[in-house]
């Protein structure tokens, strides 16, 4: 099972130095693509896609948190870090995969 990342070049480059892949995006068309390319990966069993990407194509978002099992889809926070009255990137692991950060 690999971890894939959808986010701004930043969040990206970041998590590519610990061996994730990913696709760095900036348009709601990039982000289309690379959400299309990202779930049908087989190989791929969760998609992390930033916040402020993720506004980008919100409608979308909400129906994959609904209904992605494999892989799963997990909106995490952006660089501006989280939002108030959002949970944290520990509450968002632990209750994707049930791993403590």
């Amino acid at each position: 099972m690999k971890v894939f990342i959808i986010g701004n070049p930043e969040t990206v480059l970041g998590f590519s130095l610990v061996g994730v892949h990913g696709k760095a995006v900036t348009s709601a068309e990039e982000v289309t693509e690379a959400l299309d390319e990202a779930l049908s990966n087989t190989e791929n069993g969760i998609v992390l896609i930033t916040e402020d990407v993720a506004k980008l194509v919100q409608g979308r978002m909400d129906q994959l948190k609904l209904r992605s099992t494999v892989p799963l889809v997990v909106e995490i926070p952006g660089p501006q870090g989280v939002a108030a009255g959002q949970p944290s990137l520990n509450e968002i692991v632990m209750r994707a995969i049930g791993v403590r950060l």
